[in-house]
């Protein structure tokens, strides 16, 4: 039946394969086994039960407490020529009656509907009447009462299932601790042989944690390095969300609020317009993201702190649920550590407590020096199996020197002990500063000898150093009210029987350059393609009254600007068309893609996915060749390429060698500018070619008596190849281009 199901991946959602936990937790529902799949936004749960559902006989019903969310797969699924319908307050009594009737007939295939109205006596009688085959809950955190987001109606499910007896069940989360996930078996009545718990790392996320100095000009730099993207900036208050539109309106960035001040009107408005790209950003409090499915959200700005890593982990995840690159940024500030502080003062017992340890796990996530995919992931109970994951700005930057800061740690250790080992490190640093606040008074804190001996650093470097004492274990801090104490590791610190290596920054590291980072699950495109292709998905998205990503994706939209496809065949290898899709709109978009290759004299190459790739290479170096080979062929230089591609020349040498290897042409001509020979040195290097074959270099080199670099050799070979690709034959000195170098 897996065979089965991997081809309704590929020919109804137009996916090449399974991703993460699919396979296992799709061949263990058709097995007809209780499932719960814990699988990161945007790691393909949906699929998990939308495939079982083509393959039942009977209906497949789906819990969601999202009415929005519910409405945006629903007109997904209806993209893809899957009948489904749902069930809510938000459709007509009409419409309503209609897709009673669709259940009743056996129509539908799917039926999306609130836990609410799954309880509801008529409609429990309409299920007991049909074929029920799957029974899908989804955000199944809100079973439990130790999830984040708890919902009594939720645990009434168990109930239901009682009277849909032949459903299988399969529970689906984005986050849930190892405590939830007991609850949730425990209430649906999964086995634990059932349990699917994928990676909670989101390789495509680029995250970057910056010190928030000028906040404001800071959001304008980062919405600039994205004129034509949307994006979610998220603010701590109403007050502040309501400040920062009008400023960024004012500089003509196109944003609407979103918070709980506003009517539920302007919310649903402002929703979907952002939805519909009719607007680019949202400027919102925490309640904004949960109720949709936008898969082509670029950015996502922290402008305050967040009050947890599992609330910062939530609402990174509304990006990139493409698989395309998306950029995480968090603004990070002491003051901002100040009100969250301030808003655990009212908590009391183990609620303090457990907002004291979620405030330092995110203290230990913004003020790390390593990855920070190290911490992120321990907080989920996941270990991060490398050094580094080349997506954060830590990972990215530019290796920082340590310095001996075992002076600073003996003073700091000595000021929390003769402080009493009850203090915090505002405090502590307070003293270290000779700072005359208020309470360094009330205690008398100015008379001790450690009073105003840390003047030669900032307060800014004193964090720093207090965070890597508690990193390295020279100390603890109490969760509940943030005091410091000494381990026994500090009196060898004191004694000098221990140095102390760290980092100290003058200012902090400047965020790396999102152009440093890898790009992920799209290859290099054509930009001005891609632009024609969006333009052209928001007047379908428009006619049909959709939002554009239902139409297509992102990700298809820049396959297509890759390997630009010139016929349905080749559309039918790009990622995320399906069959249905190519029917209703494939002619709609190869006749973009084919007026653009006119009006850029574009020959047509055959482009499209390739497979596996000689050699075993990967998809994207290979997608990468196809760019470089086209782009180059079009008449954009070497330089150009290395620009856009964001590699060394050098780099792209290699595509082009490898474009060439695989039998493709590539205009030899273009090679000209890079070759300093004369057109006798050339002669000698073609005559070294013909001899000795073009494979190793090495041979070569050794036959001109190493008077040619590697470097000029490389580009000599590529010409050399080239001319044979065009002519079938070595043209050696008879060409006239080397007749020009003479």
């Amino acid at each position: 039946m897996i065979e089965r199901a991997r081809g309704i991946l590929r020919s109804v959602f137009g996916f090449d394969d399974f991703i993460s936990l699919q396979r296992g937790v799709i061949e263990s529902v058709l097995g007809g086994r209780d499932s719960l799949a814990v699988m990161p936004t945007g790691g393909g749960k949906s699929l998990c039960y939308q495939i079982p559902a083509l393959i039942f006989d009977g209906l497949t019903v789906v819990v969601s407490p999202l009415i929005a969310l519910m409405k945006d797969q629903v007109e997904q699924l209806r993209q893809h020529g899957v009948p489904a319908v749902l069930l809510n307050s938000s459709i007509s009594a009409d419409v309503y009656r209609h897709n009673v009737e669709q259940i009743r007939r056996g129509e539908a295939k799917l039926l999306y509907l609130a836990p609410e109205t799954l309880l509801r006596p008529q409609l429990l009688a309409l299920l007991e009447s049909v074929d029920v085959s799957c029974l899908a809950v989804d955000e199944a955190h809100c079973i439990s009462e130790w999830g984040h987001d708890f919902r009594p109606e939720y645990r009434q499910i168990s109930d239901v299932r009682i009277k849909l007896p032949n459903a299988v069940c399969i529970a689906l989360t984005a986050t849930a601790t190892a405590r939830v996930r007991k609850d949730i078996m425990s209430v649906l009545g999964v086995d634990d042989s059932s349990e699917f718990v994928a990676s909670f790392n989101r390789e495509n996320l680029l995250i970057h944690v910056v010190p928030k100095e000028k906040p404001f000009h800071q959001a304008c730099e980062l919405l600039r390095r994205y004129p034509n993207d949307s994006g979610i900036i998220y603010c701590s208050t109403r007050k502040q969300v309501d400040q920062l539109c009008v400023t960024l309106s004012s500089e003509g960035f196109s944003v609407s609020p979103y918070h709980a001040g506003l009517t539920d009107g302007e919310r649903e408005l402002n929703q979907e317009r952002f939805v519909r790209d009719e607007v680019r950003v949202i400027v919102a409090t925490i309640a904004f993201g949960m109720g949709i499915d936008k898969s082509n959200i670029r950015f996502v700005l922290h402008y305050d702190l967040p009050k947890n890593i599992e609330s910062y982990y939530q609402e990174i995840g509304r990006s990139g649920r493409d698989g395309m690159r998306a950029e995480c940024v968090l603004f990070f500030s002491y003051g901002d550590i100040h009100k969250i502080k301030h808003w655990i003062k009212d908590k009391e017992g183990l609620e303090r407590r457990a907002a004291n340890l979620q405030l330092n796990a995110l203290l230990q996530f913004a003020e790390s020096d390593f990855c920070r995919r190290i911490p992120l992931l321990a907080y989920f109970g996941e270990a991060f199996p490398h050094e580094q994951c080349g997506m954060c700005d830590n990972c990215l930057a530019a290796e920082r020197p340590t310095v001996d800061l075992t002076v600073p740690a003996q003073k700091f250790l000595s000021c929390v002990r003769r402080t009493g080992e009850r203090f915090g490190i505002m405090h502590t640093i307070d003293v270290l500063r000779g700072s005359k606040a208020e309470k360094v008074v009330k205690f008398g804190h100015q008379r001790l000898s450690t009073y105003g001996i840390g003047m030669e650093l900032s307060r800014r470097q004193w964090h720093q150093v207090a965070r890597q004492m508690l990193h390295r274990g020279f100390m603890v801090q109490d969760p509940e009210i943030g005091g410091l104490s000494l381990t026994p590791k500090a009196w060898d610190v004191f004694r000098g029987q221990e140095a102390v290596f760290g980092r100290l920054d003058d200012a902090e590291a400047p965020p790396a350059s999102p152009d440093a980072a890898p790009q992920s699950g799209a290859p290099a495109y054509d930009r001005n393609l891609f632009e024609a292709l969006r333009r052209k998905r928001k007047e379908l998205a428009d006619e049909a009254n959709v939002p554009p990503y239902v139409v297509f994706s992102d990700r298809t939209l820049a396959e297509m600007a890759a390997y630009i496809p010139r016929n349905a065949d080749a559309l039918l290898r790009i990622h995320g068309i399906g069959r249905a899709k190519l029917d209703r709109y494939g002619s709609v978009f190869l006749e973009v893609i084919e007026k653009h290759c006119r009006e850029h004299s574009m020959e047509d190459k055959g482009g499209s996915p390739p497979g596996p790739g000689p050699a075993g290479r990967g998809s994207t170096r290979r997608m990468r060749e196809i760019v470089t080979g086209q782009g180059f062929n079009s008449g954009k230089t070497i330089e150009s390429l290395a620009r856009e591609l964001n590699v060394r020349e050098s780099r792209i040498f290699d595509y082009l060698l490898s474009y060439l290897q695989d039998g493709n042409p590539l205009r030899a001509e273009g090679f000209l500018p890079h070759i300093s020979l004369s057109g006798q040195g050339m002669e000698r290097v073609t005559e070294a070619f013909k001899t000795l074959g073009s494979q190793m270099l090495k041979p070569i080199y050794e036959a001109l008596g190493g008077e040619v670099g590697y470097d000029d050799l490389r580009i000599l070979r590529l010409y050399f190849l080239s001319l044979q690709e065009s002519t079938g034959v070595a043209q050696g000195n008879q060409d006239p281009k080397w007749q020009e170098k003479a």
